[in-house]
C-alpha cells in the first residue's frame, strides 16, 4: 500500500525515464544508487505464477500493479503478455528505485509512479495525459499484493519488526504522516484497545494498551518490551508475543483498511469488461474486506433468499474467478515462508446492461 504522485518517469524511448531527462536513471537517482537499491531490495513476491496465469486471458491494455515493490509480479505479467503495459504504483521510495532498475528491460511497457494505490484513478489519468500510456488502452487488470514487504521488515530503520531494534516508524512512505511513535502519543486507551482487539489481542488488548501508553515507546525494542510485560508467559501463543501488536499499529499508521476500501472501489470503476481484479491479502481484516467487496459485486448486492431466483433487481458487476481463497503450495511456503498467510482472490468485470 503505497504518497500521491511526486514525479513523472518517461522520455522518448522509455516510460521509466523522467520527463526531459535522458539516460538510464531518473534525475533524482544515480546509476550506482539505483543498482545498489535493486541489489538490497530483497523481496520474493508470492504466488507469481498464479498471478500471471490469472491475467493471461485479459484483453490487451494496461494492468495497474498497485503494490509494485521490486517489480516481481509486474515482470512476470510483462514476460507473458507482449501486448500489456503495467502501470506500477508504490508508496515506498525504496521500492520505486528498485523497480525502476528491475523493469528497465521492458522499456515503455513499464511505467512507474510513486503513489498510494487508493489514488490509482488519478494516477491512470495522469499517465494518459502525459502519454506514457495511451488514452485508448483500457485498464484490463488491477493487482494488489497487500501488507509489508520483506525489505521493509528486514530494514531496522523502518521500524516494522520486533526482530531488530530501530526507530518506531512503520510508515510505508517516507515522511508520510505520523510515525507509529507519534500515533501512540496521540491515541487514547480505549481506541488503542479496540485496535488491538480487532487484530487478535482479545484477552490482553487493554492490558497491552495500558502498558504501551505508560511506557511511551519510541523504538521497536521498547514497544516489544511493553507487550511482553503485559502478557503473562503462560498465556503466550506460538510466535512472538508482540507480533499482533506490531501488525495492528502498522495497519493504523498506514490507514491500510481505508486504503484498501478506496483501492477496491477505484479498481472496479476503472476495469473494462473482461478485466480482472487480483488481490493477495495476509491477515483476516484485509481478506474479509476483499471477500465482502467481491461477493457484493458478484451478486449485485442481491437481498433475495439463497437458492431462490433474484427478484430484487440486483445487477452483478463482476464474476468470481476464484472460489474461496487460493493459498500457496507447500513447495512455495518452504521456499518463501512469507507465503504461508497469503490468500489470493480474483474477480472479472462483467459487461453491465445499459
Amino acid at each position: 500500500m503505497r504518497s500521491l504522485p511526486t514525479g513523472s518517469v518517461e522520455d522518448s524511448s522509455s516510460a521509466l525515464f523522467p520527463v526531459g531527462r535522458r539516460g538510464p536513471y531518473p534525475g533524482s537517482t544515480t546509476p550506482v544508487g539505483g543498482l545498489r537499491m535493486a541489489q538490497v531490495y530483497a523481496h520474493a513476491p508470492v504466488l507469481v505464477d498464479e498471478v500471471a496465469r490469472l491475467f493471461a486471458p485479459v484483453p490487451p491494455g494496461t494492468v495497474v500493479d498497485g503494490t509494485l515493490g521490486g517489480g516481481g509480479h509486474a515482470a512476470a505479467i510483462l514476460e507473458r503478455r507482449d501486448e500489456l503495459v503495467v502501470l506500477g504504483l508504490d508508496r515506498d521510495p525504496d521500492a520505486i528505485l528498485a523497480s525502476l532498475h528491475n523493469l528497465e528491460r521492458f522499456g515503455r511497457r513499464a511505467v512507474v509512479r510513486q503513489s498510494r494505490f487508493s489514488a490509482m484513478a488519478p494516477a491512470v489519468a495522469e499517465a494518459r495525459e502525459a502519454s506514457v500510456i495511451r488514452s485508448s488502452d483500457p485498464v484490463v487488470g488491477v493487482l494488489l499484493d497487500l501488507g509489508v514487504s520483506s525489505h521493509q521488515l528486514e530494514s531496522s530503520a523502518r521500524g516494522f519488526s520486533y526482530r531488530a531494534d530501530g526507530p518506531l516508524d512503520m510508515r510505508m512512505g517516507a515522511d508520510e504522516g505520523p510515525t507509529a511513535a507519534e500515533f501512540l502519543r496521540r491515541v487514547d486507551e480505549d481506541t488503542l484497545t479496540t485496535l488491538l482487539v480487532a487484530n487478535g489481542e482479545r484477552r490482553y488488548g487493554r492490558a497491552i494498551a495500558r502498558a504501551i501508553l505508560a511506557s511511551a515507546p519510541t523504538s521497536t525494542a521498547e514497544l516489544a518490551a511493553a507487550v511482553e510485560r503485559a502478557v503473562p508467559p503462560a498465556a503466550r501463543r506460538r510466535g512472538h508475543v508482540a507480533s499482533r501488536t506490531f501488525q495492528a499499529l502498522r495497519v493504523a499508521v498506514n490507514e491500510e483498511l481505508e486504503e484498501l476500501a478506496a483501492g477496491l472501489r477505484d479498481a472496479q470503476a476503472l476495469l473494462v469488461p473482461g478485466g480482472r481484479l487480483v488481490v493477495i491479502a495476509y491477515h483476516s481484516g484485509e481478506d474479509s474486506l476483499v471477500k465482502a467487496t467481491m461477493r457484493e459485486a458478484a451478486t449485485g448486492g442481491c437481498t433475495c433468499p439463497p437458492r431462490l431466483p433474484c427478484v430484487c433487481g440486483a445487477v452483478p458487476t463482476m464474476r468470481l474467478v476464484t472460489r474461496g481463497a487460493h493459498k500457496a503450495s507447500a513447495e512455495e511456503v518452504a521456499r518463501n515462508p512469507r507465503a504461508t498467510s497469503a490468500r489470493l482472490r480474483a474477480a472479472e468485470r462483467l459487461a453491465v446492461p445499459s
